[in-house]
């Protein structure tokens, strides 16, 4: 029992390592395994396999009059499945897509407030939301325009700075 319960809390712990030092043993292991493996090496498949193993290996002792044997055998059914899971859940995280920054074309177009009073010849600040997400940018206008004016995004000239003039109501 006390060695199931070890194995439960060691994976628990490695878990914890794995949280910590993300993509250490798939580096140790890319250039000997490679493809082989493809992931089931990773730190959270070991932690939620060793993990189950020894918790469901010590229920299964403490609560059954089964032997050691069977408690082993069904923490290791239970652990493979853990360990698939994980496995399958950390590559649909991995492949899902992902948040890109902006490109300039696509910030042509959008709408924003002035956050620092743009002069007749020189930069202020504009405010735009980009994925629900604010970003400030350096803005150049046509003409000067005051604090809280709202705006619209004629060019993007660089990835700091745009272009824009004032939305007409």
């Amino acid at each position: 029992m006390g060695l199931l319960l070890g194995l439960g809390i060691g994976g628990i712990a490695l878990l914890a390592f794995s949280l910590v030092f993300d993509g250490v043993l798939e580096g140790v292991f890319d250039g000997a395994l490679g493809p082989l493996f493809d992931g089931w090496l990773s730190l959270p498949v070991i932690a939620g396999f060793v993990s189950m193993l020894g918790f469901t290996g010590a229920i299964v002792l403490g609560t059954t009059g089964l032997g050691p044997e069977a408690a082993a055998a069904t923490g290791t059914v239970a652990g493979t499945a853990t360990g698939w899971l994980t496995y399958r859940l950390s590559r649909a995280l991995a492949q899902g897509e992902s948040a890109t920054a902006p490109r300039h074309a696509e910030l042509v177009g959008s709408t924003g407030t002035v956050v620092t009073a743009i002069p007749a010849a020189g930069y202020g600040e504009v405010l735009l939301r980009l994925a629900g997400q604010p970003v400030k940018y350096a803005a150049l206008a046509d003409g000067p325009m005051p604090l809280g004016a709202e705006v619209w995004v004629t060019a993007a000239p660089s990835s700091t700075s745009v272009s824009v003039r004032a939305v007409e109501h």
